[in-house]
C-alpha cells in the first residue's frame, strides 16, 4: 500500500469518530446553520491534525531510544486505539447533548475527545517516518469533511449507523497495525 494511500486510510479511520459524533449533533440541531457547521468541522479538523502533529513530535523526540521495538509500539498503539473504537461502537451507552455543542467549552471538549486517537496515530507516524505535514493536513481535512457530512446527514443516518461507524474505524486501524507488524517481521 503506498504511503499516501495508507495515510488516507488512517485519516478516514480517525475521521469516523468525528463523523459519528457529528451524526448525533446533526440529529439534535437539525437543521444546522452554516456557522454551527463551520465551528464544529473547523475545530474537529484542527484538533485531529494538531493531535497527530503533537504525537509525531513526541515520537520523534523518543524515536532514537526505541528503534529496536518501534514496530511493536506502532502495532500496540493502533491495536489499542482500534479495540477502544470497537468497544465504544459496541457499547449500549448513548451520549446525551445539552445546549449547543458547537459553542464554548462543549465544543473544545468534543474536539479533544474525538482527537485523542490522533495523538497515538501521530506517534505511530513518527515511527514510520511519515511526512507529518502531509499526514496531519490530510487527517485534519478528512476529519473536517466527515464532520460536515455527518452534520448534514445526521437526522437521516444517526439511528441506523451511528455506533457501528466506530466499529468499522476500529477494524481498519487493527488491520493497519497488524499489516505493519507482519511486514516488519517478514511473515
Amino acid at each position: 500500500m503506498a504511503d499516501g494511500l495508507l495515510i488516507f486510510v488512517v485519516a478516514v479511520s480517525l475521521a469516523l469518530d468525528c463523523f459519528a459524533v457529528s451524526l448525533g449533533i446533526g440529529c439534535s440541531l437539525a437543521p444546522c446553520d452554516k456557522r454551527a457547521v463551520f465551528r464544529l468541522s473547523f475545530h474537529f479538523g484542527l484538533f485531529q491534525g494538531g493531535m497527530a502533529l503533537l504525537g509525531w513530535l513526541v515520537g520523534n523526540t523518543i524515536l532514537p531510544y526505541i528503534e529496536k521495538i518501534d514496530h511493536w509500539i506502532a502495532f500496540f498503539l493502533l491495536a489499542w486505539i482500534g479495540i477502544r473504537m470497537i468497544r465504544e461502537g459496541l457499547s449500549k451507552e448513548t451520549e446525551k447533548l445539552t445546549g449547543d455543542p458547537t459553542r464554548g467549552g462543549t465544543l473544545i471538549l468534543l474536539s479533544i475527545a474525538t482527537s485523542i486517537d490522533a495523538l497515538g496515530v501521530g506517534l505511530s507516524l513518527s515511527i514510520l517516518q511519515a511526512n507529518i505535514a502531509v499526514s496531519s493536513l490530510m487527517i485534519g481535512l478528512v476529519s473536517l469533511l466527515f464532520t460536515i457530512i455527518g452534520l448534514k446527514f445526521g437526522n437521516r443516518l444517526s439511528e441506523k449507523f451511528g455506533k457501528r461507524i466506530e466499529i468499522f474505524g476500529g477494524l481498519i486501524l487493527l488491520t493497519i497495525g497488524s499489516r505493519l507488524l507482519i511486514s516488519h517481521l517478514g511473515i
